[in-house]
């Protein structure tokens, strides 16, 4: 059951650690982050995911005060580049920013060596050759063991990984989001990469009962940035899950678990990192690993959920010139390209 990154074999489905501190709404109480921490390494969950950029350093300050003393039992993955200096955020590619940030992020986390370490976006200002640099030097001085990208293309995939081997490529993958699919899920095949989904769970809108954009607090990254959730898109999304609802009730399992196995179904090289602060989520979301699927009923979700009947688009106009992911044609002309 198990899927590999690098040399390493984890837990197919693991927990992000984004909304814990960060994106979704005013933190966690932290004694409610660090208990669901404890838990998720009590029900197996083996593979946790955070950045500097959450909680500005918390959600890994979290991880290291929570889970310092089991650091042998978990696979831990950190992110660069989108950092933050005098608490706001900055995007530094240079090798020396990124050597810098990763002495910063082992002291938070309590810990001598970060698994896998990515870098969280592209820096324009900076070729990826010289980030992938950086990150090659972290792996010989013994400070991380892998590297990987997030939200970067087949282009810059293939550039990275010609100077030193990448491990992960993480790119948000849903049936919501079928981005991948353009070009990075058969090119992280091809290389040997585990490609890493985020928001599987689509953000909370494939869930049962789906995410309530009326319900959203005012600094809820959903309001702004994620144009699917806007008053005037939300409703011609709904009809989408008519078909991922029967689909589960068929396999026995929760929309969210229908989609988290989806995701596993596109690629043994899939591993999904969906988030949460809720206990009964995370053990729902743990479990979604046992949910198995057929092909006629991955061929009906492919085409319930084909791309285009995703109802505005994926980034504001600021999110999408952050990331270097690809588009499908239809995407490009809502973003006038």
């Amino acid at each position: 059951m198990k899927r590999r990154i690098g040399d390493r074999m984890v837990h197919p489905v693991g927990l992000g650690c984004m909304n814990i501190m960060h994106a979704y709404g005013p933190p966690a109480d932290e004694g409610e982050a660090k208990a669901l921490l404890v838990r998720a390494l009590d029900i197996g969950c083996d593979f946790l995911d955070t950045a500097t950029i959450y909680g500005l350093g918390r959600s890994e300050a979290l991880i290291g005060e929570a889970l310092g003393a089991r650091r042998k039992e978990y696979f831990l993955a950190s992110k660069c580049v989108l950092g933050f200096r005098d608490r706001e955020r900055v995007l530094d590619g240079r090798p020396e920013a990124i050597k810098a940030a990763c002495e910063a992020s082992l002291k938070r986390l309590q810990t001598d060596v970060i698994d896998l370490y990515y870098l969280h976006r592209p820096d324009h200002k900076v070729p990826i050759e010289e980030s992938a640099g950086a990150m090659a030097d972290l792996i010989k001085e013994g400070k991380i063991r892998y590297y990987g990208l997030s939200e970067m293309g087949e282009e810059q995939l293939r550039r990275a990984h010609a100077v030193h081997p990448v491990a992960a490529l993480q790119s948000e993958y849903s049936l919501w989001v079928r981005n991948p699919e353009i070009a990075v899920l058969e090119a992280c095949r091809e290389l040997g990469v585990a490609l890493v989904a985020f928001s599987p769970v689509g953000r909370g809108f494939l869930a049962d009962p789906p995410a309530d954009p009326a319900s959203f607090h005012a600094t809820d990254m959903r309001r702004s940035m994620f144009p699917r959730f806007s008053d005037e898109n939300y409703a011609g999304n709904l009809p989408l899950l008519d078909t991922a609802r029967v689909v589960a009730a068929e396999a026995g399992c929760r929309v969210a678990q229908l989609a988290i196995a989806w995701t596993m179904a596109m690629g043994d090289h899939v591993l999904p990192i969906p988030g949460t602060r809720n206990i009964a989520h995370l053990e729902e979301n743990h479990a979604a690993a046992g949910v198995r699927l057929t092909a006629e009923q991955v061929a009906r979700l492919n085409a319930a959920f084909s791309p285009e009947r995703a109802v505005g688009p994926r980034y504001s106009p600021a999110g999408q010139a952050s990331v270097t992911t690809e588009m499908f044609d239809f995407e490009k002309r809502q973003h006038g390209g």
